[in-house]
Parts: C-alpha cells; structure tokens; sequence
C-alpha cells in the first residue's frame, strides 16, 4: 500500500529514479488520451484545500482511462487525512472503499485504473491495496449500448441520439462500442441511486466515431460536463478541449451556456499545440475548469504555457460576444475598440459557400483551359474555368471588386500567429470554389486594394484571434474586427493611435502576430500566383497538402 499512495516527497525521489508509466501510455495517440499524470495534478490542484481533509466527501471519476487522477487523488487524501486516521492502512481503506468511485471507459482501461489505484487489476486479489468483494471494487467497465433511432422493421436508421456515434460502431458484445456508460445513464448504477458525489473529476473522451463508418467524429466531452452539473455535485473538475471557447460541431448551446454559468469559479487554457499532451495533437488546446455550486460571480482565468501560469484575470465571461476571450491581456484592446466602433468587418463577409454549395476544394465541375464564355474558377493551387450554369448561386457576385481569404488558416496554438491565410483582391470576374470565401465586396479598385491590406495588420488578426481556437474560419471570426473607412490605407501605427492603445498593448499585438502581405490582382481575375510559375500554383490533380476539402479541416467544419 505505501508504495502506490505515497507521499509527495516519496513521489519526487522515486521520479528521479524511474519515469512513470502513465507518462509513457499518455503519449498514445487516441481519441481517448489518457491523463499524464502532470496533468492531473494540475487539474487537481485548482480543488479547495479543504477537499483533502474531509473524510465525508465522495470522489467520482465517470471516464477513468489509467488512473492517473484517481491515483493522485487517493495520495493527496493519504496526506490530508492523516490527522483524522493516523493508522495507514485504515486511512487507506476508508479512502478506497468509501470515497474513491469511477466507471473505465472500456474493459482494458478498468484494468488499467485498477492497477493503478488499487495495486491490482483485480480487487479480490491478496496483491489489491484494500481487497473488495468483487474484481471491480468501486472500478468498474459498464457496458451500455447506443441509443439509435430505429424504423417499424426495429433496423437504425440514424447516429445516436445521446452521442452521435454512427449506426456501424454496434458492433456486438465482443467488440468496444463506445457508448460510455455515465453520459448513456448505466452509469451510477441502479444500486447507486442514492448515492450522492460531492466531488467529479475527470478528462472524458473527446469524440466518437468514425473513421471507416462513413461519418464525420461527433464531440462528446461536453455531454460528460452537462451529466455531471446535473449530479449537482459540490465541485466539479474536468480537462476537455478548448474549441469549446470559440466553435466546435455541435457546440453552441454548450458555449452559451457555460458562459452564462456563474459558478464557474476557475479555468486554466493551455493554448500552445502538445503542452499537456506530448505527442497528441488536439487543435485550439486543452483547458480545465473547476466549477463550485456555491460559487456566483466571475471566472479566473489564467492562460498557461509550458506548465507555467504566466497570466490570470478574474472577468465576466460574457463580455466577448457570444464566446469566450481566452487572451487575457487582448480584454484592454477589445473594450478600447469597442467603444470606437460603430459597425464591423464581419457585416462584409460573404456566407462561407459564395458560390455553390457543392463546390468543395475539390469540385470536378471545370476544366483546365478558358473557353468562350467561360468562368475562371479559383481553386487553392490552380485556376479551373466553368460554365455560366455551373456557377450554382450568387452569380451577381462575380463582377464585383471582392477580397478572399483561405477558409483555412493558422490553427495550432503558437506563441507567434499568422492566424489567417494571405487575402487576395481580385479584379472583377471570377468566382471561388469553398477553399475561399469572399472577405468583402467593393465598388471601387481603391477599397479593394486598402481592405486588402487592412486585413493583413497585425492589428486585425490579432482581433480575428481572440474568436478562433482552431484553423476553420468563419465570418463570426471578424466580429471583434472594427469596419473603417477603406478609402484610405490603414497601417498598424495609424490604427494604434486611433484606437488609443498603449505602448504596452501595441507592443503585445506586435509580438503576437507574424507579418504577411496581401496577394494583389487588380489587373486580373485571376491571380498571378494560380497560374503556371506562381508560388501557390500545382497542376490539377496534384492537390497541395494544405487545400484539404473544407469538411475536413478541423472537427469544427460548421
């Protein structure tokens, strides 16, 4: 027993002997990460002191993979306890058999949490820390099953209405499913009922699905955060992605609601690309939160970066317009230009499918060479020409002065950001495929050329940031985007000084965002750089890795 819920002392000393084997499986690219065992200290650590004192709570982790944060757990009550219980071993198994309680996700990480809470896989097993009257102990794998719609013939006839998962993840009883059991209500079981948990925590999954089943992944994290508020537990502690924040499939009512939710107390954003999960790339970051039923009023924040807090603002998580502000510092900027503004970039931006709904990255609707009366096309590499009748909508828009952008930009979660891909102002006569959509429209040469430009600055992109977490962009991306006068060129210095910033605000702005340069074809519909010799140009057919079809760009494709 000493060995597995040892002390923090005991824990550093045998760290520099030996590395943890959950470091070790954390680093396994999945849909479910397993919590590295930094991290879940972290994630515990924003828990009040007193949780670790109180021999009544009920801790319970409805999503354990390897037990690394029941593990924890279980060694930060071994130390608070001690008062209460001296005898370690009766500390010990007060702890296990009346606090600690989880549900594993499959049959493989039940073991795992097992092994590493209480020693042994199996809890009956002379090996077990504490020995329960069944292999499981508190630790159980419960299986569930989908809830798929069904036609009269009793055949699914659609994904599953509590997670989405698509009809072909059924599989049997031999084969995981993937319907976790806490958020398919098998779990607390039956004779649970009345049991209450004064403390959730937990990393759940993120998705499910898909590859293979014909389906798009559906976001399920937020469905574990909904079940256990409805717990109504004391605190609740979770690490779930960070697209939440901005966007995510699915997710709006989820944002509008946490937002909304003035008992949460706390959260920590990780925005920088395998801080928390070496090896694992989860686009827009992770955070974790913790949310205190008795808590009413602002949220601190913080934003930490290579394991170091290096900023924290108590603020009303309402203010950023329908998401939430994950830059701390960027709140100054935004209040100052806000209260200049009277309309905004986004009222310019076209819907993100300008000219056809069908008309993907790789819509096979044109051919190579213009013919007469024919249509230039842009693609992400290459120029294609249409039909007249192939252009499916929105035909008046082809002779208008327009600005693109990429629906695609800078997603990962870097210190230094280019944040949206290089604008193209484009004389009038031609149209897009979905690669693009139309950033504004002018009248005049003159404003298309200036909002080019404009939407380059350091100073709009910056703005553009704080309502992206991932690499899809959207119009709703430009709200914080303050509309000015185009007849004129604006720079960074000039909108500086009119917005009023510091030196320190301007400064943070400068260090944040990368340069770029707008691409120009004012002379021409088609842009020099989609042609032969241009630096975006690949014949047809050799499609560049970055022109992915817009479905797939991130699991936040609206």
């Amino acid at each position: 027993m000493t060995t597995e819920l040892e002390t923090e002392a005991q824990q550093v000393a045998r760290a520099a002997r030996m590395p943890d084997i959950l470091d070790v499986i954390a680093q396994l690219s999945s849909d479910e990460v397993p919590t590295p065992p930094a991290l879940a200290r972290a994630l515990l650590d924003l828990l009040p002191g007193e949780v670790w004192s109180n021999p009544e709570y009920r801790w319970l982790n409805p999503a354990s993979k390897s037990g690394a944060i029941l593990r924890e757990v279980a060694r930060r009550l071994m130390n608070g306890l001690a008062e209460w219980e001296p005898d370690p071993q009766k500390r010990a198994e007060h702890i296990l058999t009346k606090m600690l309680f989880g549900c594993a996700i499959t049959q493989l990480t039940g073991e795992m949490t097992r092994r590493s809470v209480y020693v042994s896989r199996d809890a009956t097993s002379e090996h077990a820390a504490v020995r329960f009257d069944t292999p499981d102990g508190h630790l159980p794998f419960v299986p569930a099953g989908h809830d798929y719609p069904v036609n009269k013939e009793g055949r699914a006839t659609g994904p599953c209405r509590v997670c989405g998962a698509p009809v072909g993840l059924e599989r049997g009883e031999s084969r995981e499913n993937y319907a976790y059991a806490f958020i398919h209500e098998a779990y607390p079981t039956g004779e649970m009922k009345d049991m209450q948990f004064d403390v959730i925590v937990g990393n759940p999954p993120y998705q499910v699905g898909t590859e293979g089943h014909g389906a798009t992944a559906s976001t399920i994290y937020h469905h574990f955060v909904e079940r256990a508020k409805e717990m109504n537990p004391k605190y609740l502690a979770m690490i779930i992605p960070s697209r939440w924040f901005t966007g995510g499939k699915g997710l709006d009512e989820f944002r509008a609601r946490m937002i909304a939710d003035r008992r949460l107390r706390a959260i920590v954003d990780n925005p920088k690309l395998f801080d928390c999960f070496p090896g694992v790339e989860i686009k827009g970051g992770v955070n974790y939160f913790l949310w205190d039923r008795d808590h009413d009023g602002d949220c601190e924040f913080s934003t930490r970066i290579d394991g170091r807090i290096i900023s924290t603002m108590s603020r009303d998580l309402r203010e950023g317009a329908g998401v939430l502000l994950r830059d701390n510092r960027a709140i100054s900027v935004i209040r100052k230009v806000s209260q200049r503004t009277q309309g905004s970039v986004e009222d310019l931006c076209s819907v993100t499918k300008p000219f056809g709904l069908t008309m993907r990255s790789n819509y096979p609707g044109s051919v190579p060479e213009p013919f007469e009366g024919s249509i230039p096309l842009l693609y992400a590499s290459h120029v294609g020409y249409s039909r007249p009748d192939q252009i499916q909508r929105n035909h008046q828009w082809i002779d208008r002065w327009k600005v693109l952008l990429p629906m695609a930009g800078d997603g990962h979660g870097r210190e230094v950001s280019y944040v949206l891909g290089e604008p193209i102002a484009l004389a009038p006569g031609s149209a897009c495929t979905q690669t693009y959509f139309i950033a504004g429209m002018f009248d005049t040469r003159q404003e298309t050329e200036n909002y080019a430009h404009y939407l380059t600055t350091k100073f709009v992109r910056f703005l553009v940031l704080q309502r992206k977490s991932t690499q899809h962009v959207t119009p709703d991306r430009f709200r914080l985007v303050p509309m000015l006068d185009m007849t004129r060129r604006w720079i960074d210095v000039d909108l500086y000084e009119h917005f009023e910033l510091t030196e320190e605000e301007a400064a943070y702005i400068e260090s944040t965002i990368h340069p770029r340069e707008p691409l120009i074809s004012l002379d021409s519909a088609i842009p020099a750089s989609h042609l032969p010799g241009g630096h975006k140009y690949r014949p047809p057919g050799a499609r560049a890795a970055t022109e992915s079809d817009e479905t797939n760009l991130d699991e936040d494709a609206e």
